[in-house]
């Protein structure tokens, strides 16, 4: 396991973090055995956030006995001073534990949400109140706009930021982690397999990993899925492997889509998931958890050629900040239906 300082934390962190959100949706004696399985392989580094569900809760009741061998983080939602500083004091309880590694301001991507949490009044003052008072170490941010987090982290007022990084979605390496490098912060990348998209489930992982990140967020629930992703980080990425990952992930990342989630389908299409998979689903093939995405929504995605109000003009289109063809590609999308049952 290789392990880094994490910025200025001064804090080991292990390469491979474990990401909490899933955990709910197995038998808690699963998680129970997936989490101390983490912990004894040397992964020190557990995330998860107050809105994973009752995530907190089975850290708390799985964990919490092997404390002092973590690096936790959560997160809050909230943009308000009243609502964070009361969902992080519940997570504290929740977990228990005294103190709160890294205290995250969760999902900021827009320009209104981060003026909102970082007011007078806003969920920055209460994660700042509960850091000079002991229960948080750290504050972070995190988000799906790599462009805008850059310039919001020139304040230095963070010390750690939680983005997207994988095959699918080499962003961040633009701007955002030259930056995140030259400010001495903390570097997590999440989504390696892009939510169930991306295969072969090891070069996924390596792609993060040959990337110049301290921590990489993967969502696992058992001793295998744990051990698999440790395997996939035993050895250093060599030059040759790094040179063909990121010409893999140029080629994968042409539907460019950051998942910021402006978008809003008037059939509910799940518009980035469709987008970020389109050039997965050519090249590789999708992964059983992508193959179900389709198959749920089969019936949206194959409505959205006959949406009378987007024939002439797509709702969703003008929202988008990038300018992206989603119809075009949803429509193309269709064509997954045909080619499946081949």
């Amino acid at each position: 396991m290789r392990y880094t300082t994490f910025g200025k934390t001064g804090y080991r962190v292990s390469s491979l973090g474990f990401g909490a959100m899933n955990l709910p949706g197995v038998p808690l004696e699963q998680a129970r055995e997936a989490l101390n399985y983490a912990l004894d392989e040397g992964v020190n580094y557990i995330d998860t956030a107050a809105a994973y569900r009752n995530s907190e809760e089975i850290i708390g009741e799985c964990i919490s006995h092997r404390r002092s061998e973590y690096f936790l983080a959560t997160k809050t939602g909230k943009r308000d001073y009243a609502s964070a500083k009361e969902e992080i004091e519940r997570s504290l309880t929740r977990m228990k534990t005294d103190v709160i590694d890294l205290l995250q301001i969760h999902y900021v991507n827009k320009v209104q949400e981060f003026k909102a949490a970082m007011s007078e009044d806003g969920a920055y003052r209460a994660a700042l109140e509960m850091k000079e008072k002991g229960y948080i170490r750290h504050i972070g941010i995190t988000g799906h706009r790599p462009d805008l987090l850059t310039k919001w982290i020139g304040k230095e007022q963070f010390d750690q930021v939680l983005f997207h990084l994988n095959l699918a979605q080499p962003f961040a390496l633009d701007e955002l982690i030259p930056e995140l490098t030259r400010l001495g912060m903390g570097k997590v990348a999440m989504k390696p397999l892009s939510g169930g998209f991306i295969q072969p489930v090891d070069k996924a992982i390596r792609y993060p990993y040959s990337q110049d990140v301290n921590v990489i967020i993967s969502g696992m629930i058992s001793v295998d899925e744990v051990r698999e992703n440790i395997a996939a980080m035993r050895e250093e990425v060599g030059e040759a492997e790094r040179m063909e990952l990121e010409s893999l992930a140029v080629q994968l990342g042409a539907h460019d889509c950051r998942r910021c989630n402006y978008c809003s389908c008037p059939v509910e299409i799940s518009i980035p998931d469709i987008l970020i998979s389109s050039q997965v689903r050519t090249t590789f093939g999708l992964l059983p958890k992508g193959d179900g995405f389709y198959q749920r929504n089969k019936e949206k995605i194959l409505s959205c050629a006959d949406h009378d109000p987007c024939k002439e003009k797509p709702v969703c289109e003008p929202m988008c900040p990038y300018n992206l063809p989603m119809r075009k590609v949803v429509m193309e999308a269709a064509g997954y239906y045909a080619t499946s049952l081949t």
